[in-house]
């Protein structure tokens, strides 16, 4: 079955980024949006989508697959809510951040039939500004798009394969893993980074105050460090909230090393501290062994 259309319900950055890339790309189908009023104005305007609805029931209408990009809760509330009233070979996915709550809830809904209704996915891209005026058609381009499988889907057949050869023109590689297993490295690769730039940002507010030209003479180093700092609470929150027991294993273990380094500034200790950080790069950041990625 040829997809036709395609619902984005959440036209902020991520979903609007989705539909201009697929324009982009040139996808022949139709791009229906679902959003707040003003939200869908704006997809409108910049040509993420081709028709607006603020209520799912009338923007999933029609539709072979329903993207779901917006924050975790929110997707949980909607696969409850809008799952059970959507056609049987409509397919339903998101973008959320943490899968295994999600998956979760698909499972609920969809029972036995979860493999063939609902995909969750996660890519690996973002910025520090939200909306639908941040959206970028090339935003997925060389990113990794997360798939975390029911047992036994097989999530490059039917609608769902259909739906991820889109994904891959967007530019973005597709990789597959346990929804467990996904939590658990993104709360290192991804939810972490974003805490420490939160914190040293705050911190540097209690040190020096709002208005210390603290970016200008920290040189790019400061920067790059607090840049997604300015990333919106109302979507982090839900990942806190969602993956609590992975986070707080990451932060424990990086402030037991803060802490070490912290008792060895004048020791050979720092030393080791900076070649073991070394080895980070030398290994060029690869891929765990554990992603599944498509084969061509």
């Amino acid at each position: 079955m040829a997809i036709r259309q395609i619902t984005i319900i959440g036209t902020g950055l991520i979903g609007g980024s989705f539909g201009l890339a697929l324009k982009k790309r040139r996808f022949a189908g139709r791009i229906v949006g679902c959003d707040r009023a003003p939200v869908l104005e704006q997809a409108r305007d910049t040509g993420a989508i081709d028709e607006g609805h603020t209520n799912p029931a009338d923007a999933v209408r029609g539709s072979q697959v329903v993207l779901l990009a917006a924050p975790v809760g929110a997707i949980v509330e909607l696969i409850g809510r809008i799952g059970p009233a959507l056609a049987p070979k409509t397919l339903l996915t998101d973008v959320g951040s943490t899968k295994a709550e999600v998956l979760a809830r698909a499972t609920a809904t969809f029972g036995k039939n979860v493999g063939r209704r609902y995909l969750a996915g996660h890519p690996m891209a973002g910025k520090e500004q939200s909306g639908a005026e941040a959206a970028d058609p090339d935003l997925f381009q060389g990113a990794v798009w997360f798939v975390t499988p029911a047992p036994g889907q097989e999530i490059f057949e039917g609608t769902s394969g259909e739906f991820l050869e889109l994904v891959e023109q967007t530019g973005a590689g597709i990789a597959s893993m346990d929804a467990d297993a996904h939590d658990q490295l993104c709360a290192w690769i991804s939810h972490l980074p974003q805490l420490i730039s939160t914190a040293l940002a705050a911190t540097l507010v209690d040190e020096y105050g709002e208005n210390a030209p603290l970016l200008e003479t920290g040189g790019r180093a400061l920067r790059e460090m607090t840049r997604i700092s300015a990333s919106p609470y109302s979507m982090w929150r839900d990942v806190a909230l969602t993956n609590k027991k992975n986070i707080r294993h990451a932060l424990l273990k990086l402030e037991q090393r803060l802490a070490h380094i912290r008792e060895n500034l004048d020791t050979r200790e720092l030393a080791l501290e900076f070649e073991r950080a070394h080895h980070l790069r030398k290994a060029g950041v690869k891929p765990q062994r554990t992603l599944r990625t498509r084969s061509k």
